[in-house]
């Protein structure tokens, strides 16, 4: 089986984001734990809340550096696509949950959920994507 190498757009992207992501999980779960262990004052909660507020712009940002840099635009038009279907999922899911919330007394989600929701929708999306063009497949 023969699998194209990867691009150095790619790479690049499959890096940063494995640092960006695990940089969220480093700050995330200690930032988590103190609040709820140690009860820091408001102020310090603050902070510890920019670290992974940080690690988050950073994954937004590798998405664009990639954008930037992948010279294939077939593989910036699936990433593009990708991202239009995990934006209009997720506003669907927010509105719909939003207005269960008003309209229904269901409990209200923080708000921090929308990141994760983003991301899963983006790789949900991903699947049919890259099968309707059949990526990875050789034929």
């Amino acid at each position: 089986m023969y699998c194209q190498p990867k691009s150095p757009a790619v790479r690049r992207y499959n890096r940063r984001m494995l640092f960006s992501s695990c940089a969220y999980v480093v700050t995330l779960l200690p930032a988590v734990y103190a609040v709820n262990h140690s009860h820091p004052s408001q102020l310090v909660a603050i902070i510890l809340t920019i670290f992974p507020a940080l690690a988050t712009a950073a994954t937004v940002a590798v998405v664009g550096l990639y954008l930037k840099e992948e010279t294939d635009e077939f593989q910036r038009e699936l990433l593009v696509q990708g991202l239009l279907w995990a934006t209009a999922l997720t506003l669907v899911t927010a509105s719909t949950w939003g207005l269960l919330e008003m309209l229904s007394k269901v409990t209200p989600l923080p708000a921090f959920y929308l990141y994760v929701v983003y991301w899963f929708f983006f790789g949900l999306a991903n699947v049919p994507l890259r099968m309707r063009y059949r990526m990875g497949r050789d034929e």
